[in-house]
């Protein structure tokens, strides 16, 4: 049994890992000319033409109350969490994104506390998580004392680190009543259905010469097959045998991945205080998962 769970923490950690390196992904496909929201449509576009391929043919849930779950699953981890996120990157500074986003794991926890009494919130828990929310502030801050307050742009994001703890909630309910790959399937199918009206403010373009591009295309897979496709599918079963409490901690190394990765593949520096920041973060994530 212990190697069974250990596999599924595993299992977390490698999704967080393939997360952290969407940053970089993303950077790129903006740099090449593509918006947040057709990098979402054609990620979440790919990922759904690939998920027919291994997900059950069933158009539909068995209740429509279940149907509007799944709807709501796909605005909240979908359309809303990425629109309100990559909007907020416009206005306000990635650090302060950065680091609000990463204020999920600790919502999920309030929330989960709330709506199921099965959750139990230990010293070890809570200690661990906040620890590592002081290491992720060390990573993304770097030790710089200005912080840009942008009540738009940081309330935004907070709205996007909301919208990733009622995600994990909605995923918790419906993960024993349908398989993994059909609720992934109808989270990619409602999240491309709910970003429709951003492009009634900024249309969808139609030159698609673009997507051909080597660059962008290998991108765009990265995005939809691996981080996407894969990933919310593993993602969401790591939710259902961990509990939303303790797989949303993993949550916490995600800017510990993009800050290895961007020293790798970026040549960004790595300071002693981010260096700090990593420890505090995975000792922070090793308490909080410890039993």
């Amino acid at each position: 049994m212990k190697l069974k769970y250990g596999y599924y923490h595993l299992v977390a950690i490698l999704t967080v890992s393939i997360w952290g390196l969407t940053f970089i992904s993303t950077k790129i496909l903006i740099q090449h000319g593509l918006t947040p929201q057709e990098i979402f449509f054609y990620r979440f576009l790919i990922a759904y033409i690939g998920i027919w391929f291994i997900s059950p043919r069933r158009l539909f849930t068995h209740r429509w109350k279940d149907e509007f779950w799944l709807m709501a699953g796909g605005i909240f981890g979908g359309s809303l969490y990425f629109f309100t996120e990559n909007t907020a990157l416009e206005i306000t500074q990635a650090s302060n994104v950065s680091f609000i986003i990463c204020t999920a794991p600790l919502l999920t926890t309030i929330l989960s506390l709330l709506f199921y009494k099965n959750e139990k919130a230990t010293k070890g828990l809570i200690g661990g998580s906040l620890l590592a929310l002081v290491g992720v502030g060390l990573v993304v801050f770097n030790g710089s004392v200005v912080l840009k307050i942008s009540p738009v742009g940081d309330l935004l994001t907070l709205l996007a680190a909301l919208s990733w703890a009622f995600y994990s909630l909605i995923i918790k309910k419906m993960a024993g009543c349908y398989p993994t790959v059909f609720i992934t399937r109808k989270i990619f199918f409602y999240g491309m259905l709910t970003i429709l009206p951003a492009f009634c403010i900024h249309p969808l373009r139609s030159d698609f010469s673009m997507l051909l591009q080597s660059t962008v295309l290998l991108n765009l897979l990265f995005l939809a097959i691996l981080a996407s496709l894969v990933c919310f599918v593993l993602w969401n079963v790591v939710l259902k045998q961990l509990g939303t409490v303790r797989a949303s901690n993993y949550i916490y190394l995600n800017p510990l991945v993009t800050m290895v990765a961007s020293a790798l593949i970026l040549q960004e520096h790595i300071t002693l205080i981010a260096l700090a920041g990593a420890a505090c973060i995975l000792l922070g994530v090793y308490l909080a998962e410890k039993k």
